[in-house]
């Protein structure tokens, strides 16, 4: 007979879920988790856009945070939990070509984490580049590029708060974002 009652130890890493504050960019939902990875998930969705009305002019990109449980455990997470990371942000046309573009976007992520020092094990991943060319009848300008990262790792306890923090750090730097307490400088147009 299935297990009725949420265990302790999801609780407890959904209660470290709880109460964070992210930057203004940064505007976070709750979604539907998926059903059939683990019998435990939480989901949370992000958009980062300057405008606080989420203004499709100031759109930086999107983002998802899953934390699933299996008390039974999966080889491939080697242990009960697991965390699944999605990204999707508008890169210029200028960082699209540059061939260490993935291997730069998968350091940030890795140092968010190790820089938040959330435990973590079992880090597997992709970076993608998705060409986008519009034609007639789409309001849309010509060609785009997204930079796409789908990431999930195990965390080594129920204490998930460290890595919710490093995943907003990781897409505040893929989105373009400035540091916090940071700010650029204008640029010149004479």
């Amino acid at each position: 007979m299935p297990e009725t009652t949420t265990p302790e130890v999801f609780l407890q890493a959904l209660d470290s879920l709880k109460g964070h504050e992210f930057r203004r960019e940064i505007h976070i939902s709750q979604i539907p988790p998926p059903k059939r990875i683990a019998p435990w998930a939480v989901a949370l969705m992000a958009e980062i856009n300057d405008s606080d009305n989420l203004d499709p002019e100031t759109h930086r990109g999107e983002a998802r945070f899953v934390l699933l449980y299996d008390p039974e455990g999966q080889n491939s997470w080697n242990g009960t939990m697991r965390i699944v990371a999605h990204a999707m942000c508008p890169v210029e046309s200028v960082m699209a070509d540059d061939p260490l573009l993935g291997e730069v976007a998968w350091s940030w992520l890795v140092d968010s984490l190790n820089n938040e020092n959330a435990p973590f094990h079992s880090l597997t991943g992709t970076v993608t580049r998705v060409y986008n060319e519009s034609f007639t009848g789409i309001d849309l300008e010509g060609l785009t590029t997204n930079i796409e990262l789908r990431a999930s790792w195990s965390p080594a306890d129920p204490d998930c708060s460290t890595h919710l923090q490093a995943w907003a750090n990781f897409i505040a730097s893929l989105s373009g974002l400035d540091p916090e307490g940071v700010s650029s400088l204008p640029r010149r147009t004479s």
